[in-house]
């Protein structure tokens, strides 16, 4: 049974979340003004993979005072097979996710970003109705028909001026990188040690993108104090801090909830924007938003009747991180 002391470390964790993705999506746009895709990437992961080897240190640490020297782990480190499907977890999640994302937003504004990424756990559930056998409610295929509109409003409202339809692409590109990963996520936790996994994951994904380092070091050469210290806010709090905080959360809270925690994360973001970088999606991408928002509302969210769930998302099609960045 869950304790009040254990919902409440929960709710803290997704609060810590929701705060520090909405805010990374700012702090990428901010960024990507002197830094480049590929570079940034590398930047973050870096800086987020030094971050999580810290963390890591401490927390065995605080297991070795609480349990003595030789502490049985939670789950013994993987390998194998296991190893494997963590880096290639790690190489999609961290790599080429942030890589697309950050490409992204050298074209759109956070918020309308945040707007495109959120359709994500609907992609989640069409993965389980693919891959794992779930199938497809008629819930699930509205949802689709609504979320698609909304990007389609999108799209057309970006089509001109300062945004373009590569941007809206690349937005959808994130957003499938982003479900893939989620869908894995959720399988490999039972068997990982959250903080491990996240630990390996984001090693992995450095390795990965090693060969983005002379761009790297080129671009750190030219850019100013404000964009390292970007990067460095970037890889150890919405990467190394919050990677680790949503870990906790999937291990502990259901679909529904997470789903509807999360859904903060783009209004967040608009507003972030608006304050730190003067900048606001169109109002007709804002419709596009609140549209493709309702529909994967529609598709992820349990129906309620009388207080009673009524079909809920499979738990292996959990929206596992709607809209990270």
């Amino acid at each position: 049974m869950t304790t009040s002391g254990s919902s409440l470390r929960t709710v803290l964790a997704m609060t810590v979340t929701v705060v520090l993705w909405a805010s990374a999506f700012v702090g990428i746009r901010a960024v990507g003004h002197e830094v480049g895709p590929g570079a940034l990437t590398l930047g973050r992961i870096a800086v987020g993979s030094v971050a999580l080897t810290v963390l890591l240190g401490v927390a065995t640490l605080r297991r070795r005072a609480t349990h003595g020297p030789h502490p049985e782990p939670t789950h013994p480190f993987p390998r194998g097979r296991l190893l494997a499907a963590v880096a290639v977890w790690g190489v999609a999640w961290f790599g080429l996710y942030n890589l697309v994302l950050n490409a992204a937003e050298q074209h759109l504004d956070a918020g309308t970003t945040a707007l495109l990424v959120n359709i994500a756990p609907m992609l989640v559930a069409v993965l389980a109705g693919t891959l794992l056998g779930e199938g497809f409610p008629r819930r699930l295929v509205t949802g689709m028909a609504v979320a698609l509109a909304g990007v389609v409003v999108i799209a057309v409202s970006t089509s001109s001026g300062r945004f373009d339809v590569v941007g809206v692409l690349l937005g959808l590109g994130a957003a499938v990188l982003y479900a893939g990963p989620a869908t894995l996520q959720k399988r490999l936790l039972p068997h990982v040690d959250a903080l491990t996994m996240t630990w390996l994951g984001c090693l992995a994904g450095t390795v990965a993108a090693l060969p983005f380092l002379p761009a790297l070091v080129d671009e750190l050469a030219t850019v100013g104090t404000s964009a390292m210290l970007g990067i460095v806010y970037l890889g150890v709090f919405p990467t190394a801090v919050a990677f680790t905080t949503w870990a906790y959360v999937l291990q502990r809270t259901s679909a529904g909830r997470t789903a509807a925690a999360t859904y903060a994360v783009p209004p967040l973001t608009i507003l972030l924007s608006w304050a730190l970088l003067g900048e606001v999606p169109p109002v007709a991408a804002l419709a596009g938003g609140v549209l493709a928002l309702a529909g994967v509302a529609v598709a992820t969210l349990p129906r309620r009747r009388h207080g009673t769930v009524l079909a809920p998302v499979p738990d292996a099609a959990v929206p596992a991180v709607e809209r990270a960045a």
